[in-house]
């Protein structure tokens, strides 16, 4: 089978010439040649043409809107003023935001007589220029990012805009529309605004930034050109797209990825038909699923590691978690799990933007070995768009809830025609996720199960028995977790999002919670004790060993937040000593006739208890079935003692009930029948 980086020509080619300096920087990155994704739409974007653009991962899209922007900007016949936007960039993310905000800083840093920029025409510390000034410099302002950050706000995304005088934003939705039309509504100008582009345009619309893209669409100028760009857009979300951002006419490039199989050859040439089999993923992407059980699940991650990194010299992993806290939770385990030398670092959405960059740069930045591999540890935040150079195993640890993430892990490795490798762990009837994913044309082969050794077991499938070292594992955890009581909070809250999560995949239909060995995901995640949720309510408990301890004396290894909760078992402690007193001293307090009257009223119910059980019990016997006891004394009740007894014990049934109810008072139950 035949796989290889597709090319689509000299960028001499193109019908319009790029500017010298433009070219320069675009083959300093090395790209000698165009995509067939970059041949298909820069021309037309170029062309005044709306783009719908559809591409696998790693296959060059960005670059795809980003010289065109830059050209169309170039060609101006009128600098733009200070206050006036030329292109809008908008990302689901931010960081692919930050992402294509330093593609464009590389070609502007790059341009000619760069040294007298719109930074330059403002010293530092002086006020800006009037917003209605033209630009005076020789080269193009840099870039404007928009995202949310610790050390940036809207107000300040003003200043810095009318500083610089950017003609290019780059940003997220949110940020986006504030600056547009929140604090920079009667600043910022839109009215020469030449692009606007939606970066994964699809994710745009999951995150549920439909009616924040609507209203900064409505809010820019109909003339303008718009390209929609993703690696997963199907049919219908394509449609819908269109309609709601306003394209007009737009030309649809969608590229393909097929892979060529060869029968046979005879003298050096082909002699049989040539066989296409088409893919959503990179050409040399090579993508397998490992099945195991769902306690042994980290167990064959860290094999995994340890095996690409040995025997395949992979310095550099990517490993996808379903929530946030499962990210939180396994970043503090698995170095215990792991070899010493293996760097690890963590990123999802609920951390900080400043610790979210810097786990990102750090990651990318590490120059790892073999020897000291780097692994990040990442939930979705990370599938889309990211460029993270070098990346060769990405490890899908949990399947993603939304299947068209899928293709985009994947497509974190294996980009710009090298080459990389992908697994996905599934238990149990995951396995039907494979067919899924063959019709979404994601093809994906199964390996072998790897033992503790190293070596793979020969008939693919995972043993029938559970791996010995689950238990050793589950110790280690177990050990790691008592050393502070916030690691077993993490592993809780880990594990029930974890569950929540499944509980809600798309593919429900195969992602069945029911069907899950929920004991089995506890072990994996090293638990010392089950939660209480209603999920493990009727599981199967006698493969569950809970640690053995002292949890009055398991401790916070923080001083402050162990103060705390004994603080609050003391309060609680105090409350349920003093509703016991409560109760003590009520009943010692109490008259003497009162406690006398309920002395007495609780031996009147006990008799009537007795004598109607006694009764009951009569039936059975004379009938032989309570059943038909009960529907014959129902139904005859001369056969059943006499209507006097049955119809007083109906309405001493319906006292009862009121008297439950409080419709009426215990007094007036036990006149009506006390003597019974």
């Amino acid at each position: 089978m035949s796989q290889s980086a597709a090319f689509a020509g000299l960028w001499s080619s193109l019908p319009t010439p790029l500017t010298p300096w433009v070219l320069d920087v675009i083959q300093s990155m090395g790209h000698t040649q165009m995509t067939p994704v970059q041949a298909s739409t820069i021309p037309l974007f170029m062309q005044h043409k709306d783009v719908v653009v559809e591409a696998v991962t790693g296959s060059g899209k960005t670059l795809a809107f980003v010289i065109p922007i830059l050209e169309r900007l170039i060609r101006r016949d009128v600098r733009l003023r200070r206050n006036e936007v030329g292109a809008l960039i908008i990302s689901p993310t931010r960081e692919l935001a930050t992402q294509i905000h330093s593609v464009f800083s590389l070609f502007l840093n790059a341009q000619p007589d760069n040294s007298t920029s719109k930074e330059s025409d403002n010293e530092e510390g002086s006020p800006p220029p009037p917003a209605d000034t033209e630009y005076s410099g020789a080269g193009f302002p840099p870039p404007l990012l928009l995202v949310s950050s610790d050390k940036s706000s809207p107000a300040q995304d003003i200043q810095r805009f009318l500083s610089t005088g950017a003609d290019i934003i780059v940003g997220t939705p949110g940020r986006m529309e504030e600056f547009l039309m929140g604090k920079g509504k009667t600043v910022v100008t839109v009215k020469e605004l030449e692009v606007l582009v939606l970066d994964e345009a699809d994710r745009l619309l999951d995150l549920g930034f439909q009616a924040a893209l609507t209203r900064i669409i409505t809010h820019i100028p109909k003339q303008r050109r718009t390209g929609l760009f993703s690696a997963t857009m199907t049919d219908a979300d394509a449609i819908s797209e269109l309609v709601r951002v306003g394209l007009r006419n737009p030309a649809r490039i969608v590229v393909k990825v097929q892979s060529k199989r060869t029968k046979g050859t005879k003298s050096g040439t082909l002699q049989e038909t040539q066989v296409i089999e088409e893919r959503r993923i990179p050409a040399g992407l090579q993508n397998f699923y490992i099945s195991c059980l769902p306690s042994e699940k980290l167990v064959q991650l860290t094999r995994l590691i340890k095996q690409e990194s040995s025997s395949h010299h992979a310095p550099h992993f990517i490993v996808y978690f379903a929530t946030c806290a499962c990210v939180d939770y396994f970043y503090r385990i698995l170095s215990t799990l792991l070899p010493s030398n293996v760097q690890l670092h963590s990123l999802h959405g609920h951390l900080p933007p400043a610790a979210r960059t810097r786990a990102l740069s750090a990651f990318s930045s590490t120059l790892s070995l073999s020897s000291s591999p780097s692994v990040l540890l990442a939930t979705d935040v990370a599938a889309r768009g990211l460029d993270i150079p070098h990346v060769d195993v990405v490890i899908q640890f949990d399947p993603p809830s939304d299947s068209k993430a899928f293709s985009h892990r994947c497509g974190r490795t294996a980009r710009a025609g090298r080459s990389g490798k992908a697994y996905a762990l599934l238990v149990g009837r995951e396995i039907e996720y494979i067919d899924f994913l063959s019709v979404r044309k994601i093809p994906i082969r199964q390996h072998p199960f790897i033992l503790a050794d190293g070596s793979k077991v020969p008939h693919l499938d995972c043993p029938s028995t559970e791996d010995d070292v689950v238990n050793t594992f589950m110790s280690q955890i177990r050990q790691t977790i008592l050393t502070d009581r916030a690691l077993h909070d993490k592993a809780v809250k880990a594990f029930v999002s974890f569950v929540r999560a499944y509980s809600k995949h798309e593919a429900s239909y195969i992602f069945r919670i029911k069907d899950l060995d929920l004991i089995g995901v506890a072990k994996s995640f090293g638990l010392l004790r089950l939660p209480r949720m209603p999920e493990l309510k009727d599981r199967d408990k006698s493969q569950w060993k809970g640690a053995e301890l002292d949890w009055d004396s398991y401790c916070y290894a923080d001083k402050a937040q162990e103060a705390k909760r004994v603080e609050e078992d003391s309060k609680k402690a105090v409350i349920k000593h003093d509703s016991e007193i409560r109760a003590v001293k009520r009943k010692r307090n109490a008259a003497w006739s009162q406690q006398a009257d309920d002395k007495e009223g609780k031996d009147k119910r006990r008799t009537q208890k007795a004598r109607k059980r006694q009764w009951l019990k009569s039936q059975i016997i004379v009938s032989g079935d309570s059943k038909c006891a009960l529907q014959t004394s129902r139904a005859k009740p001369e056969e059943s003692g006499g209507d006097d007894d049955w119809d007083e014990l109906a309405r001493e049934e319906r006292l009862a009930k009121k008297l439950r109810k409080g419709a009426v008072s215990q007094k007036e139950f036990d006149q009506e029948f006390g003597d019974l």
